[in-house]
């Protein structure tokens, strides 16, 4: 909800991918924002990404002072993520303030050093080209040669006094020696600034994450928390949303066939359209074929389908495919199927999510399949797995992507848990697939255990996996405890009791 404070205070639209999400809008305008972070966390990237955003997008020029590497770096370096900057500056839409200091030369700041003489250079750039935006990297490189604390603050707050007198927004950032310690090295520039972001690239289970957090806005909102983010070539900073996503997507009663007539019939006429499907069940049961069977008889319907597979190589699955009786090359040739095979650990599971939202975009499928989730989940912690599936969940619900994702259970004949991450609660519809040991014999069975919006049939049916693919067969009888993972015989009189126990 928007708050007075927010009405009498505008925004300026970053353009940085994500980040006008989580901060409801930009940064204020006209105003300072802080971004602080460790080695690595992507500082000067966010600060350039603000410029070329300004210029790229809103036709808004920009003064780049950059007191540690020199320009020509910096133009360098920009150049990965697409951003000619020296073409911008002929333009007269990036102008850069080089404060770095000159290798071998003495150093410049002593005794009672202020940014006088450098301010009038940032204003007189920003006159001569009605610049909206600057950014100022870093300071920490300049305030390290200040003896105390009381000094930086007052030149501190001298540059943010005059870069809000000259309405400019502005981004200065700072370098931090811990993740999670003080906000600056300082312990004051975090007061003397109107906003905060901190951008963190923490060591979480031996694998780095990167996050950003809004700390403050001082007389507006902003999302709360931490939300992962990656820095993408050609792109620059991404920022993932997540939760800051509102359960604003809608509804549809339209149903589609799971490519398999009798799984379809135990739905009560095939999934939603607008759902995330997941099948789980130990390795052998027929995960795989499941998401096969649900690609392939969207693709030979004509719908555009995308097979996302993070276990099994392309030539795999087409060979499978044929066995099953869909032909994945002819459906590749047709347009109607494009299936994409990588290993989980080629990049981060951040990248991995703007790596599978870019190729919805750009294919604009109308089914997806993910097979399978737990090739993903050993690339990364529980929190930053269930964050990709929350994120991953969201975006194809917005869309209303019919998706079946697919998750080997932890232990062979099911138990206590549909996944160990718990993704169940997010999912609309599960299918359990189990096997029953029987006799001294191995065999299989599916039961729907969740789908919202409908009623579904709930027993648990005894399949097979043949040259046609999966094929359901009749209810198991005289059997309990298949879910729990413990399944054993009853005798019919028993189970004829049981029965009787619960008739209406």
């Amino acid at each position: 909800m928007m708050t007075q404070a927010d009405q009498s205070i505008p925004k300026i639209t970053t353009g940085v991918s994500g980040f006008d999400h989580i901060s409801f809008g930009g940064l204020p305008e006209a105003r300072t924002t802080l971004v602080a972070g460790t080695s690595g966390s992507a500082k000067t990237v966010f600060a350039s990404h603000f410029l070329a955003a300004g210029i790229q997008q809103f036709d808004q020029a920009g003064v780049f002072i950059t007191f540690e590497e020199p320009a020509a770096e910096i133009r360098r370096n920009m150049r990965g993520f697409g951003w000619d900057v020296s073409t911008w500056e002929q333009n007269g839409k990036w102008t850069f303030i080089d404060a770095s200091p000159t290798p071998g030369a003495e150093p410049i700041l002593t005794g009672d050093f202020d940014f006088g003489g450098l301010l009038v250079r940032v204003e007189a750039a920003i006159s001569r080209t009605n610049a909206r935006r600057v950014a100022l990297d870093s300071l920490g490189a300049v305030f390290a040669e200040f003896s105390d604390a009381a000094t930086v603050r007052r030149e501190l707050l001298r540059i943010t006094a005059s870069l809000r007198e000259l309405g400019v927004t502005s981004v200065l950032t700072v370098e931090r020696t811990e993740e999670y310690g003080e906000i600056a090295r300082f312990g004051v520039e975090e007061f003397v600034a109107d906003n905060v972001i901190i951008l963190r690239n923490a060591l979480d289970a031996e694998k780095r994450r990167r996050t950003l957090e809004v700390l403050k806005f001082r007389g507006t909102t902003h999302a709360k928390g931490e939300y992962p983010f990656s820095v993408v070539p050609h792109k620059g900073v991404e920022v993932i949303p997540l939760a800051a996503i509102g359960l604003t997507q809608g509804s549809t009663n339209i149903r589609v066939t799971s490519g398999n007539d009798k799984l379809d019939e135990m739905c009560g006429g095939g999934f939603f359209r607008d759902s995330v499907i997941l099948v789980s069940g130990a390795t052998g049961t027929g995960k795989t074929l499941s998401a096969t069977q649900f690609i392939g008889a969207g693709a030979q319907a004509g719908e555009k389908c995308l097979f996302l597979a993070f276990e099994e190589s392309h030539d795999q699955l087409s060979r499978n495919a044929t066995s099953w009786g869909y032909d994945f090359k002819t459906l590749e040739a047709n347009g109607t199927l494009l299936v994409s095979c990588v290993y989980p650990e080629v990049q981060s599971l951040e990248d991995h999510l703007i790596s599978i939202r870019d190729q919805i975009d750009e294919f604009e499928p109308d089914r997806v399949a993910v097979d399978s989730l737990s090739a993903l989940e050993r690339i990364s912690s529980k929190k930053g797995f269930r964050e990709f599936c929350i994120g991953l969940t969201s975006f194809v619900k917005q869309k209303e992507i019919a998706t079946m994702v697919t998750s080997t259970t932890p232990t062979l004949l099911g138990g206590t848990s549909v996944t160990e991450a718990h993704i169940s609660t997010i999912t609309d519809s599960i299918v359990l697939l189990r096997y029953v040991e029987m006799f001294g014999e191995m065999r299989r069975g599916l039961t729907v255990l969740k789908m919202r919006g409908s009623v579904h049939e709930k027993s648990i049916r005894e399949y097979r996996i043949d040259k046609t693919g999966m094929t359901l067969g009749a209810q198991f009888r005289n059997v309990v405890g298949i879910l729990s993972g413990n399944p054993h015989n009853v005798a019919p009189d028993e189970a004829d009791r049981l029965a009787k126990l619960f008739e209406e």
